[in-house]
């Protein structure tokens, strides 16, 4: 029990100080898997030695500095050695001394084969380094946003690590596959081609490389031959996860059946990490592009269960809310709601409002007033901005409705609300189609021209009068046929023809100004924001 929690504390204070390095603790960073409570009391204490230069290190410069004095006796005094050996050896700086520590035992804490021997991380062989790197990516998708510096700074130590590498230590086998690893796994692909080109004892293999390397720089269309072969070669292999979610993405990116097996591969390969994360978002994007709806349910159910807290989750939220709208009549509104329950409220409210406005937008009033009241319910009462972003979504999709006069009245109390410049847009757009809608009509556009019977004259008599005098049609034969060449309409006829009434191209004129206005407030509106 003991020696766990020294461990834990270990790992703790490593952690606080390797993030301090890289600017202010967040929140996440306090509720790390290294330690809830440790981190605090951690924290607390920083400030008061955080200029201090660590005993064992300043004992190490000291004993350096004056070994460096003894041999500079017999050129100049005790003071001038002194001086030359500040001048020619430094010491180091104490904050880097302490990150450097800080970063170590961090290593050390999560690499068991580098606590045991007590390396540091120059001295820790590639593989171990890759190990460090594995377990603080699968820390980030589980939702530790704060190792995402940590990784950041490990893809750089491997890379300096791999370069500096001496060829006799790729005759670990184990060292050849973390090079592979770490260029699948966000590293420098020019990297990997120093290795190769340098690699004189056939260390790496060739197949794999060029695959690699052609994949890193798009050229799906020449590896994927290659790449269905390695699949079976390196079967079972420590880059076999690694091979099949790169295999995978070729087959989908060429539209080829197959990429989704080869995702469920790669995640039996490797639970629970962030390969397997990778293949889900992956797999919802090609189920729901192909129309197999029942795998992108379960393949959204899986994602929202296990990897919900991950930095990616907004390109899954993306996919889900595609999902709910654009296959909504397969895919069904309960279905959807079972997805979503997977989520914390928060999330839930954020992806609901995204429906409703894209529902709203395409035309589906039913899903986005549902989408929308689903939304309000969750709200919390004291941020009443999710509850008008709902409000203003559930207005779009009512507007051509009976309800477009209380519509109107609620587009209203929304004016003096900050919202985005794509949802301003839409309210204002909402609330000049319902005014139009509301509008009383001027009554002249309600007069139309009409022939008066004469008193005494029967409808038969009235029907088969000659045509009126204002009649534009005077003149013309029954059967619509042209006049005679050379024969002219009467002049009277001829203007009455050419007339248009005044007031009916003033409306016309105004209903076309009304939609140019429209379209332009609608411009670029045919994506979706984030809440």
């Amino acid at each position: 029990m003991l020696g766990a929690r020294l461990a834990r504390l270990s790992a703790a204070t490593a952690i606080v100080a390797v993030f301090a390095v890289f600017g202010p603790p967040t929140a996440r960073a306090a509720s790390s898997s290294h330690g809830e409570d440790v981190v605090a009391d951690v924290l607390a204490q920083g400030g008061e030695h955080s200029g201090d230069k660590h005993p064992a290190l300043a004992e190490g410069a000291g004993s350096g500095g004056g070994q460096h004095a003894e041999a500079e006796t017999g050129h100049a005094d005790g003071e001038d050695a002194e001086k030359a050996a500040e001048v020619e050896a430094p010491d180091p700086d104490p904050q880097d001394l302490t990150q450097q520590q800080a970063i170590d035992n961090y290593i050390r804490s999560i690499t068991p084969e580098a606590s045991g021997a007590n390396r540091t991380s120059a001295e820790l062989q590639p593989y171990q380094l890759i190990r460090s790197l594995q377990y603080v990516q699968d820390s980030v998708v589980q939702g530790d946003h704060a190792a995402m510096e940590m990784q950041r700074y490990l893809l750089g130590v491997i890379d300096e690590r791999l370069r500096k590498a001496d060829q006799s230590v790729f005759d670990n086998p184990r060292n050849v596959d973390a090079a592979l690893v770490y260029a699948m796994s966000g590293g420098n692909p020019d990297t990997l081609d120093l290795l190769a080109a340098k690699d004189r004892f056939g260390h790496f293999d060739n197949e794999v490389t060029t695959v690699l390397r052609a994949y890193l720089d798009g050229m799906t269309v020449r590896t994927q031959t290659s790449l269905d072969e390695l699949l079976d070669i390196y079967a079972g292999t420590r880059i076999a996860a690694y091979l099949a979610l790169i295999a995978a993405n070729v087959k989908a990116g060429l539209n080829e059946e197959g990429s989704l097996e080869i995702f469920d591969r790669a995640r039996l390969e490797a639970p629970g990490t962030i390969i397997e994360e990778a293949a889900l978002r992956r797999s919802l994007f090609v189920a729901a592009k192909k129309g197999r709806i029942d795998a992108a349910v379960h393949y959204a159910s899986l994602y929202a269960r296990r990897f919900i807290n991950s930095p990616y989750a907004g390109q899954y939220a993306d996919q889900l809310v595609e999902l709910g709208t654009d296959h909504i009549d397969v895919l069904g509104t309960d279905q959807l709601q079972r997805i979503l329950a997977f989520m914390d409220a928060r999330r839930q409210r954020e992806v609901y409002l995204r429906i409703s406005r894209k529902a709203a937008i395409n035309g589906q009033a039913d899903l986005a007033l549902l989408a929308a009241e689903k939304a309000k319910e969750l709200s919390d009462p004291s941020d009443p901005a999710p509850a008008a972003l709902a409000g203003l979504y559930s207005g779009l999709a009512s507007v051509p409705s009976e309800q477009v006069v209380e519509v109107d009245r609620s587009l209203d109390e929304l004016v003096d609300m900050p919202l985005s410049s794509r949802d301003a847009a839409l309210r204002d757009a909402a609330r000049l189609i319902a005014n139009e809608i509301i509008r009383e009509p001027d009554p002249n556009s309600l007069t139309q021209a009409f022939s008066p019977s004469i008193e005494g004259q029967t409808e038969g008599e009235t029907m088969s009068a000659g045509p009126a005098a204002d009649d534009p049609l005077a003149g013309m034969p029954d059967d619509g046929s042209q006049p005679p060449e050379g024969e002219q309409l009467p002049t009277d006829t001829a203007a009455a023809a050419g007339a248009v009434d005044d007031e009916f191209r003033s409306y016309l004129e105004g209903q076309n100004k009304l939609i140019d206005e429209i379209d332009s407030l609608l411009a670029g509106n045919d994506g979706v924001d984030k809440p």
